[in-house]
């Protein structure tokens, strides 16, 4: 991979697909690699042979399967390779408790989901405008 990419781990795929038709809706071509657990997100970034090339930002859901959001951002903050990669909590949680806690393990940005698709297109647009 040349240009630069968003990495997401979710594992609801409306999310997926509401993402991927916002991107191309915001004319945004980056290359989008999708994960649905917290396994496969860890396995993903941690694994040399399989990642040349790290992601410009990390958008990143709390609620995975097998291993949470916050466990994976934990380990991506405790690498030397990730410990500086953007990382966006993007979450349906709406409890201030999991936006405290994402920032202060080192989240750079928390979001929560919105219903309103919109919306949804305007926090993508941001999100690539701030990090790629």
């Amino acid at each position: 991979m040349n240009e630069k990419y968003i990495f997401m781990a979710e594992d609801n795929p409306n999310d997926v697909t509401l993402m991927t038709r916002a991107l191309k809706k915001c004319q945004i071509n980056n290359n989008l690699v999708v994960v649905s657990d917290g396994r496969e997100a860890i396995n993903y970034l941690f694994s040399s042979e399989q990642l040349p090339k790290l992601p410009a930002v990390i958008i990143l859901d709390l609620k995975l399967p097998f291993i949470n959001g916050l466990e994976v951002l934990r380990k991506i903050r405790s690498e030397e390779r990730t410990r500086c990669l953007p990382v966006v909590v993007f979450s349906a949680s709406i409890d201030e408790n999991d936006r405290q806690m994402s920032l202060e393990m080192g989240a750079d940005d928390f979001l929560c989901k919105p219903i309103n698709f919109d919306e949804f297109m305007n926090q993508m647009r941001q999100i690539v405008e701030k990090w790629l």
